[in-house]
């Protein structure tokens, strides 16, 4: 005859994590002795620091406040950044750069809290920071070359989140200032990723540093013998209609040179600038704009040609070969 019982869940959870119960040991007795486990777990001396018992449940506490701590100190920084220091009129560059600095200052007394939770001194660091000096000198010079660049960048505020920058050959808009990289959008909707250290070692031409007014030329060559005043009207006259063009200062047209197969001009002009492809849209609506102005006036706009002369003391002889074409 066989005998079959019936387990519920908790039952076989005990089983599972407290082994085989014997005949006459109680759910009680099991639930009992798992916390039992459980807690000697949990007191379990790690190590001791100046008579101070590290224990296992130290740790794990002092590394939940890390955990925990970091995204809300992150969350509650960008909070303050977006909303309170707006509101009393600090530019979202600035304001960026202060959340940044806020969470590493938090992170920091985060650290420092879990360590007095786990009940280590600070100075059992002094033999061990010495190690880790060394070895981040070592291993780790790129990472702390472009994490000291970030501060500098941050407290200095050679660039902004929201600046237009170039660097190295990239052109692009400044979009995030970490702790180690910066993030740069081109033109293209490429994302870039540039380590900080780049922008105190490279030069960098920061568009709009202190304002978005940025100067521009347009050049343009026409053929000799076009009327060089009319066409210095009708370059002010183009420039000045467009919407993006600011004045004063009023623009200025340049008659550059006496180039080999045109007659150059440079037209000097102030736009706001406010993303990476405003410039560029400003030059193409011009020269559309230009190119219908001068088919207006007859005004030829230059192309590569060239003129040969013959020197020779004698008539030159033509000769025709083949068959002649009825």
């Amino acid at each position: 005859m066989i005998i079959m019982h019936a387990f519920t869940l908790p039952d076989l959870a005990l089983v599972f994590f407290a082994g085989p119960a014997r005949p006459t040991e109680t759910v009680g007795e099991v639930l009992r002795g798992l916390l039992h486990e459980i807690g000697a777990i949990w007191s379990y001396q790690l190590t001791a620091i100046d008579g101070r018992a590290l224990t296992v449940g130290k740790v794990v506490i002092a590394l939940l406040v890390v955990a925990v701590g970091a995204p809300i100190a992150r969350s509650v920084m960008r909070r303050v950044a977006r909303r309170v220091l707006a509101r009393v009129g600090i530019q979202p560059g600035a304001a960026e750069a202060f959340a940044t600095l806020g969470f590493y200052v938090v992170l920091a007394c985060l650290v420092v809290f879990a360590l007095w939770v786990a009940e280590i001194p600070l100075t059992v660091f002094t033999l061990a920071g010495g190690a880790l000096a060394i070895g981040i000198g070592f291993g780790s010079q790129n990472i702390l070359n472009n994490f000291i660049s970030g501060l500098i960048l941050l407290a200095e505020r050679p660039i902004k989140v929201g600046d237009l920058i170039e660097v190295n050959g990239t052109f692009g808009q400044v979009e995030s200032i970490g702790a180690r990289s910066t993030a740069i959008k081109t033109f293209d909707n490429f994302h870039i990723i540039v380590p900080n250290s780049t922008f105190l070692e490279s030069n960098v031409v920061n568009w709009t540093h202190t304002d978005n007014l940025v100067r521009i030329s347009l050049v343009v060559g026409v053929a000799y013998g076009s009327p060089v005043r009319k066409v210095e009207e009708i370059l002010l006259e183009v420039v000045r209609e467009h919407e993006k063009t600011v004045m004063p200062p009023d623009p200025v047209v340049l008659f550059s040179d006496f180039a080999d197969s045109a007659l150059i001009f440079r037209t000097l002009f102030w736009i706001t600038m406010n993303r990476p492809m405003d410039q560029r849209r400003v030059l193409s609506d011009l020269r559309f704009r230009l190119d219908e102005r001068f088919r207006e006036e007859a005004i030829v706009i230059a192309f590569p040609q060239r003129d040969i002369h013959l020197d020779s003391t004698h008539p030159l002889r033509v000769q025709v070969i083949g068959e002649p074409v009825d």
